[in-house]
């Protein structure tokens, strides 16, 4: 739909509450993610998926409850349905809790379904080191578990072990290396957006392991039969989270001072960061200065 206003891992502070938002407050610390309405009936809704209902909404370029076009963050204010906001913990920086509000929830959500948040002392492996996988090693490292990064890049290995903390990491193109982790994971969290095949991935797999694919490539992926079947592995999808589990992420987030790694960017300089981006140029996420105070904030 077009006019398009983008901008979906949205931060700022609250300056007006309606009557039905009583749980903010003006002057509150507050975020919008991907979700703008969701039809709160649906099975879905009542467990707090919301981003599983059908009548599922995006923050922009969906249609919101009076029938009016939904419309991002790339401005100065932003109205929001207070069921789709959480709270930010207040000593999280806004600019770099702001990419938490759909990579970081894209990443914790599959963590927390697949049971790596209680249960410390698991193998976790991360394929690809950018604005999701980042966070991806962030997460397991502070839920306490043994993160090995897979990467088509040998240049990212000092940045993976050196100052995000992982334990391994493994260039996914050196068949050695790939063989050397034959059933070595518990789990593995695929962010890559490109097309790949997942058959050499999922062979690190343990016997009935899981992998969780969030990267979404435009191209289908290619998945062999036979690592599945002689290791009873899974495949499974995840997209973002709902509202508590986002809440909790945040929460998560405040207490092991979690966030992700940023450039910070003012309104006109979009035009090149979107250049850039296209180039991967961008350690790992840009985020619009839109009112030029995030530092006041």
């Amino acid at each position: 739909m077009y006019p398009v206003v983008p901008g979906h891992e949205i931060t700022g502070v609250v300056i007006k509450v309606g009557c039905n938002a009583g749980k903010f407050k003006i002057g509150d610390r507050v975020g919008v993610g991907c979700l703008a309405a969701s039809c709160l009936k649906c099975e879905f809704c009542a467990d707090s998926q919301e981003n599983y209902c059908d009548q599922m909404q995006f923050t922009y370029n969906g249609i919101f409850w009076d029938g009016s076009i939904t419309y991002g963050g790339y401005s100065n204010v932003i109205v929001a349905d207070y069921r789709y906001v959480v709270r930010i913990p207040e000593n999280l920086p806004m600019d770099s809790v702001a990419p938490l509000l759909c990579a970081g929830i894209t990443v914790f959500s599959p963590l927390k379904d697949n049971g790596m948040l209680g249960s410390p002392g698991k193998k976790m492996g991360v394929v690809g080191l950018g604005g999701l996988g980042h966070v991806a090693v962030k997460f397991g490292k502070a839920f306490g578990h043994h993160v090995t990064v897979l990467s088509t890049s040998p240049s990212k290995e000092t940045e993976a072990k050196g100052r995000l903390g992982a334990d391994d990491f493994i260039v996914s193109t050196n068949s050695q290396q790939m063989q050397a982790g034959k059933r070595s994971l518990d789990f593995i969290l695929d962010t890559v957006s490109a097309q790949h095949s997942l058959g050499p991935i999922l062979e690190l797999l343990k016997v009935d392991g899981t992998l969780v694919t969030v990267g979404a490539p435009d191209q289908p992926l290619e998945l062999p039969p036979f690592p599945l079947i002689f290791g009873k592995r899974s495949v499974k999808g995840s997209m973002t989270g709902g509202m508590r589990d986002t809440q909790e992420m945040m929460d998560l987030c405040g207490k092991h001072n979690i966030t992700c790694d940023v450039e910070v960017i003012a309104p006109d300089t979009i035009n090149e960061a979107m250049d850039r981006l296209a180039k991967n140029d961008v350690r790992y996420r840009f985020v619009i200065d839109i009112a030029g105070r995030i530092s006041n904030i």
